[in-house]
């Protein structure tokens, strides 16, 4: 049902500012829902606005001021829930033809089958368990208790383009970011589309508009990952966030409760996280509070409580016959963009 609801929301955001502009009520400005000149979803934009202008605005600062509160609460999730790109990413799916292997944190060379777990009742994906060398490996490949090696990776890319995106405004005096920004361009053509059908003004942006959308979020596959710097932004703020995190409940847990392997949770995670074995994946500042991974937990052992108690955690079983506990570690080179296929 989450799922269907992260596509429904960010429509009718989309719908409402359509119709509040429609009958000439204030709803924010052409890249963002709001209030007036106030932005509630677009704190780049309110900065750029202010390095252009050289000056402090009021209003730009007001919105910076909501969207880092926002951010500070719940970390990503305006891209899970309210972002209109995720949605418009789901056309990629018209140019495939017949690749099922997109999925995040998929089978990554590791053999795997589907089998019950005794007494559950509920299906796991059994993988191959990981040999002394592999353990070795995930111990000495970081120093100082890194998460995903990330002391060793290249800068990340988002954070360049961020930098850029400002810098650019300062030096043209005007926020650039914004004539390509898909979130401001989604609105922009709705707003677009009504002045067409409503009073036949016909413009070039009737055209532009969705072509600039379909060549940023369609053909530029990992937009969000490796370009948005929004998303940037939010990951950056995020660090701080410690609210509605994932949590996973070793009692219900197959793995821990079990000693059974599933990794369900890793699978199906759009940013790379992996919440029964965070040194494998992306970190929690990343998380978009989208709950696929408490979805397609066979045992619900996932939640997203206000405040995670702190516990040490109960040790994984020994592995059973079948298999043994761990999951495999998800590839940084997995395009992150592209929803699992067990969302679809």
């Amino acid at each position: 049902m989450s799922q269907k609801l992260r596509i429904i929301i960010p429509l009718a955001l989309l719908g409402a500012a359509g119709v509040a502009y429609a009958v000439h009520v204030s709803a924010g400005t052409l890249s963002a829902f709001g209030w007036e000149s106030i932005s509630l979803i677009c704190p780049i934009g309110a900065l750029g606005t202010m390095l252009a202008s050289k000056m402090l605005v009021p209003r730009a600062v007001i919105s910076i001021v909501l969207a880092v509160a926002a951010i500070l609460l719940l970390g990503r999730a305006f891209c899970g829930w309210l972002c209109p790109v995720p949605v418009w990413s789901k056309l990629r799916g018209i140019f495939k033809k017949g690749d099922n292997t997109s999925s995040v944190g998929g089978d990554l060379g590791r053999p795997s089958a589907t089998e019950a777990t005794p007494g559950t009742g509920a299906a796991t994906t059994k993988a191959a368990p990981l040999s002394a060398a592999e353990k070795r490996a995930l111990k000495t490949s970081c120093t100082g208790g890194c998460s995903s090696c990330a002391d060793r990776k290249p800068a990340d890319s988002r954070h360049i383009i961020l930098g850029g995106t400002l810098l650019s405004a300062a030096i043209f005096g005007f926020p650039v970011f914004c004539l390509v920004c898909p979130v401001g361009l989604s609105f922009a053509m709705v707003f677009l589309l009504i002045a067409l059908f409503g009073g036949g003004d016909v413009t070039w942006s009737v055209l532009i508009i969705p072509a600039l959308i379909a060549a940023e979020v369609i053909f530029f596959r990992k937009w969000c990952s490796h370009l948005c710097p929004l998303s940037s932004f939010m990951s950056l703020i995020g660090r701080a966030n410690r609210t509605f995190q994932p949590v996973i409940n070793d009692e219900q847990c197959l793995e821990t409760a079990h000693g059974a392997t599933c990794g369900r949770c890793a699978e199906v995670c759009e940013v790379g996280i992996n919440p029964r074995h965070p040194e494998l994946g992306t970190t929690f500042n990343e998380c978009t509070r989208c709950r696929a991974c408490a979805d397609v937990c066979p045992g619900h052992a996932i939640s997203f409580p206000l405040i995670a108690r702190k516990t040490a955690g109960a040790p994984a079983l020994e592995p059973t016959p079948a298999g043994a506990s761990g999951t495999p570690a998800i590839g940084s080179d997995l395009d992150l963009d592209e929803p699992s296929e067990a969302l679809s």
